[in-house]
C-alpha cells in the first residue's frame, strides 16, 4: 500500500467530534433558544440541543470552533463551558441589569410625575417643556431598553418573533410618535376623551411615560430573573470546591503531594488526620474515624479500619490511613453526584416557557392587526394621522406589559414574604412543582432529627453501681470527638476524673485505668474478644435497642461487664404537628435514609409517616426519586446533606433545610431558613399560593389583550388611553401579587 492510498483513505474517513458543552449569552426567551438550534441544525451531520434555562447548549457532529462560529452568527455568544467562570458571567449580566434599571427608575419617576403634571395642566407649561420630557426620556428608551431592541433585532433577522419584539416596538413607537407630535406641532384643538373629560391641547405627548414605564417594569423583571438562575446554577462550583485539589501520593515508600488530576486508579494514596481524602479507595493500612456527613448527611463518623471502603470528599479525623485508589476523577461518588444534580437541573421546566411559546402566535398575530387597521383606516379615508394613531393603539395597548409582569412579581412579593417567614424560593420552577406535588420525601438524621446524640437509657448488672459505670465511662470519653462518647460525658452530672492513658481501637471501643480500676467501654464485640462475659440483662438491652434503630454501649470495671448505655439520635420535637398537617394537604410522607430498617421505622412509627424507603446508598438516592416519580408521583423531597443534592434536584419540588450543608441548599428549589420543621408545610403553602396569583395575572393579561385589541383597532381609543389601560393593566398585576404579604404566620 502507498503513502497515497493511505492519505486518500484518511481524507475519506469521517471525523468524529465529541460532544460540545456551550455556554450561551445573550438569550432573553424561548424563542432565542430555537433560534440556535435551527442554525446549528443546518449544519450537515449536527445535532443540537439548547436550553434556554441553564443558558447551555449540547452540539454533536461539530467541533468546538465550529459550534461557537455557528452560534456567533447569529447574534449570541458562546464559550465552551469548561472556559467559562460561570459566576464570574452571571455577576456581569446581573450588574448589567442593575445599572440599566437603576437610570430607567431615577428618569421614570420624574418623568411620570412632572410629565403628566404639564401635559393636563396648561397654565403650568414652559416654553420647551414637551422637548424637556422628550430628552429625559431619550436614555431611558435608548440605553435602558437596549437589551430588548437588540434581542428584538436579532430575532427580527432570522424570521423570530418574541415578547422582545413586541416591548421593543411599543416604547419605540411610543417614543416615536410622542417626537413626530412634538416636532409637527400638536392640533390646536382639544385633545382626546379620557372617560370624565377631554385633554387639553398637545396632551397627546404625554404616554413619553409608557415608553419609559414598561421599559423599567420589564428590567425589574430581568434583573431578579438573573439573579435567581446564578443562584439555581451555583451548585456545580460548591461540589467542586469540596473536593480534594492535591493527592499525597506513596511510590516506593516515598510520600510525594501532587495535583489530583495525576492520581490514577490502583495508586496507593495517603491521608493524614484533618485532611480530605483524595479518592474513593480501600485501606490497606491504619485505622481512623472517618467524617462521612458531607456524604452521607448521617452525624455518627465511621470507624474505618484495613479493607474498609472510604470516599472521596469525605474528611479523615483521627489517624493516618493508606488506601488504594478504585476510583478517581470523574469516576468518584463525589463527581456522581455533581454529573446528576447538574442533568436534574437541566431538565427543570420553566413556568414562564407557557408565556413564551404563547408569544410566538400572540406577537406575529399583534403586528397583523397593527397593519390591517392602519391600511384600513387609512383605505377609508379616514387619514395618515388618524391610521396611524389607531394602529399605534393596538400596538401599545397591546404590549404585553401585564404578560412579562405576571410571573416576576408575584415571585418578587413571594420570595419577600418567604423571607420574613424563613423561606427562600430560588426560582419559578419551585413555584410550578408545589401546586402539584403529592409525595413529601424526608432525609431522615438533621432534617428529622436533631443529628446530636443523647444518652435515653442506663441499665446497671445487679450488684453494680450504675454512678461509678457512668464515671468510669465519662472519664475514658471525656477527651474524644466521637458522637456517642461526647452523649455519654454530656449526660454525666458531677466530676469527672481523669484516665492517664485511655487506649482507644477503632471500631471497638476505649480502655484505660480509672482510680485504679481496669476499664473498658465499647460495643459488645471489644467486650467479648477481651474474654470478658455479658450477662443476659444487658443482652437484652443490646437486642431490643438494635430493634429500635438504637446504639448501645457497655461498660467493664476490673474484668466485668458492669453497665449498658443506649444513645440514639432525637426527634425534632415539632416533627409530629409537621407530619400530621402535610397529612391534612393530602400529601404522601415518605422517609428516605441510608440508617438501618430498624432506626428508620422507630421514627416512621413515632412520627407517622406513610412509607419507609431505607437502607439507600448516598448515589442511589435520586434514583429512588426518580422511582417514584415513574409511579406517577410528584414528589417533594426535603433534605440537609450532600448525599441529598441530587435527589433534591432530581425531585419535582427540593426543599432544604438551612442547618444542612451547602452543597444540598445550592441544589434545592426551596431553602427552609427557618429554624424550625414547621417551614416545611409553610413553604409549600406559600409556594402555592404564589403559583395561583401567578395563573390570576396570566389570566388576567390574557383577557384583557383579548378584550382590549379589537375595541382599539375599531378606533375607539386613542394612544393615550391606550397607555393608561396598559398601564392599569399591569398595575392590577401588582396589586394582586402584592396581596401575597398577607400570607401565613411563623410557626
Amino acid at each position: 500500500m502507498t503513502a497515497a492510498t493511505i492519505n486518500e483513505q484518511d481524507e475519506e474517513k469521517p471525523v468524529l467530534h465529541p460532544p460540545v458543552q456551550l455556554q450561551i449569552g445573550g438569550m432573553t426567551c424561548a424563542a432565542c433558544a430555537h433560534t440556535i438550534e435551527k442554525r446549528l441544525a443546518r449544519i450537515d451531520g449536527v445535532h443540537a440541543s439548547v436550553n434556554f434555562v441553564s443558558e447551555r447548549a449540547t452540539v454533536t457532529g461539530i467541533d468546538v470552533e465550529d459550534a461557537i462560529a455557528a452560534v456567533k452568527d447569529v447574534g449570541y455568544t458562546a464559550a465552551e463551558l469548561s472556559d467559562v467562570d460561570l459566576t464570574a458571567e452571571a455577576q456581569r449580566r446581573i450588574t448589567m441589569l442593575r445599572r440599566r434599571l437603576i437610570v430607567a427608575v431615577l428618569l421614570t419617576l420624574p418623568l411620570m410625575d412632572i410629565g403628566l403634571v404639564l401635559a393636563l395642566e396648561p397654565q403650568l407649561r414652559f416654553p420647551a417643556w414637551d422637548w424637556l420630557l422628550l430628552v429625559v426620556s431619550l436614555p431611558v428608551v435608548l440605553w435602558s431598553a437596549w437589551p430588548f431592541h437588540k434581542a428584538a433585532w436579532l430575532n427580527l433577522r432570522h424570521g423570530v418573533t418574541s415578547m422582545d419584539t413586541l416591548v421593543s416596538l411599543g416604547v419605540l413607537s411610543s417614543f416615536g410618535w410622542s417626537f413626530i407630535s412634538i416636532l409637527i406641532g400638536a392640533q390646536d384643538n382639544e385633545g382626546y376623551w379620557l372617560g370624565y373629560g377631554i385633554t387639553p391641547a398637545g396632551a397627546d405627548t404625554l404616554y413619553l411615560d409608557v415608553a419609559a414605564g414598561v421599559t423599567c417594569f420589564l428590567l425589574a423583571g430581568r434583573y431578579f430573573e438573573a439573579r435567581a438562575k446564578r443562584s439555581a446554577r451555583s451548585v456545580l462550583t460548591a461540589l467542586g470546591q469540596l473536593a480534594a485539589k492535591d493527592a499525597r501520593v506513596l511510590r516506593d515508600g516515598v510520600e510525594t503531594i501532587v495535583p489530583i488530576e495525576t492520581l490514577h486508579k490502583g495508586d496507593l494514596f495517603v491521608t493524614l488526620a484533618g485532611e480530605t481524602l483524595a479518592a474513593d479507595g480501600q485501606i490497606v493500612e491504619g485505622s481512623s474515624s472517618i467524617d462521612t456527613s458531607m456524604m452521607t448527611g448521617e452525624p455518627m463518623p465511621v470507624d474505618a479500619t484495613v479493607g474498609s471502603m472510604v470516599l472521596g470528599g469525605t474528611m479523615n479525623l483521627t489517624g493516618r490511613v493508606v488506601a488504594r485508589a478504585t476510583a478517581v476523577g470523574a469516576r468518584t461518588q463525589l463527581s456522581q453526584m455533581a454529573v446528576i444534580a447538574e442533568e436534574a437541573q437541566a431538565r427543570k421546566a420553566n413556568v414562564e416557557r407557557l408565556v413564551d411559546k404563547v408569544v410566538e402566535i400572540f406577537v406575529p398575530a399583534v403586528l397583523a392587526v397593527v397593519v390591517l387597521t392602519f391600511f384600513g383606516w387609512w383605505i377609508a379615508g379616514a387619514g395618515i394621522r388618524h391610521a396611524l394613531s389607531a394602529a399605534l393603539c393596538v400596538l401599545i395597548i397591546a404590549c404585553p406589559c401585564a404578560l412579562g409582569l405576571a410571573t416576576p412579581t408575584a415571585l418578587m412579593v413571594g420570595v419577600g414574604r418567604g423571607g420574613q417567614l424563613g423561606i427562600l424560593i430560588k426560582g419559578p420552577e419551585a413555584l410550578e412543582a408545589s401546586g402539584r406535588i403529592d409525595t413529601v420525601v424526608f432525609d431522615k438524621t438533621g432534617t428529622l432529627t436533631t443529628a446530636d446524640m443523647t444518652l435515653t437509657e442506663r441499665v446497671a448488672v445487679a450488684g453494680h453501681d450504675l454512678e461509678q459505670a457512668h464515671r468510669c465511662a465519662a472519664a475514658l470519653d471525656q477527651h474524644s470527638t466521637h458522637p456517642v462518647a461526647r452523649a455519654i460525658v454530656a449526660a454525666f452530672e458531677g466530676t469527672i476524673p481523669q484516665c492517664p492513658s485511655p487506649h482507644t481501637v477503632a471500631g471497638r471501643g476505649a480502655e484505660g485505668k480509672v482510680d485504679g480500676h481496669e476499664v473498658m467501654v465499647g460495643n459488645p464485640v471489644f467486650l467479648t474478644e477481651a474474654g470478658i462475659t455479658i450477662p443476659d440483662d444487658l443482652t437484652t438491652v443490646v437486642e431490643q435497642a438494635a430493634e429500635a434503630g438504637r446504639s448501645t454501649v457497655l461498660v467493664a470495671i476490673d474484668g466485668q461487664a458492669s453497665a449498658a448505655f443506649v444513645v440514639s439520635d432525637t426527634v425534632k420535637p415539632e416533627a409530629p404537628e409537621v407530619i400530621a398537617r402535610l397529612t391534612q394537604m393530602g400529601l404522601r410522607t415518605v422517609l428516605l435514609t441510608g440508617d438501618s430498617k430498624a432506626a428508620a421505622h422507630a421514627v416512621a412509627s413515632e412520627l407517622g409517616i406513610d412509607e419507609v424507603l431505607a437502607d439507600v446508598l448516598p448515589t442511589e438516592k435520586a434514583t429512588v426519586i426518580d422511582r417514584l416519580r415513574d409511579e406517577g408521583r410528584v414528589v417533594a423531597m426535603v433534605g440537609d446533606g450532600i448525599n441529598d443534592a441530587a435527589a433534591l434536584a432530581s425531585s419535582d419540588l427540593g426543599l432544604a433545610m438551612v442547618t444542612g450543608t451547602d452543597i444540598a441548599m445550592r441544589s434545592a428549589d426551596i431553602i427552609c431558613v427557618r429554624h424550625h420543621l414547621g417551614v416545611v408545610p409553610d413553604a409549600i403553602g406559600l409556594s402555592r399560593r404564589t403559583l395561583r396569583t401567578i395563573r390570576g395575572n396570566l389570566a388576567w393579561a390574557f383577557i384583557y389583550n383579548i378584550a382590549a385589541i379589537p375595541i382599539a383597532a375599531a378606533g375607539l381609543l386613542n394612544p393615550l388611553i391606550s397607555g393608561l389601560a396598559m398601564s392599569l393593566s399591569s398595575l392590577f398585576v401588582v396589586i394582586h401579587s402584592l396581596r401575597l404579604r398577607n400570607f401565613g404566620t411563623p410557626s
